[in-house]
């Protein structure tokens, strides 16, 4: 018998799934910035600003993590069931 979550409730690793995602869209869009000097005729940004960008991939990590996390609740739970 497996027992699956109402739709409204929030499992494990939901926070960071929805946090990573917000982290990457915040990356994304400060990646689009910073290349924007390369197609207008406008002053590069500053190297600082490239570092910005890095949060693509920190979203990305985190997203990871809260999947990780969800997977190994379900697997726990699936092992409860199963005893």
């Amino acid at each position: 018998m497996t027992v699956t979550p109402h739709g409204d409730e929030a499992r494990p690793g939901d926070g960071l799934v929805r946090a990573g995602g917000i982290v990457f869209i915040a990356g994304a869009v400060a990646t689009l910035v910073t290349m924007a000097p390369l197609f207008l005729d406008i002053k590069p940004f500053p190297p600082s600003a490239w570092a910005v960008c890095m949060l693509m991939g920190v979203g990305f990590l985190i997203s990871a993590a809260g999947v990780l996390r969800s997977a190994a609740a379900q697997r726990r739970a699936a092992r409860a069931s199963q005893a």
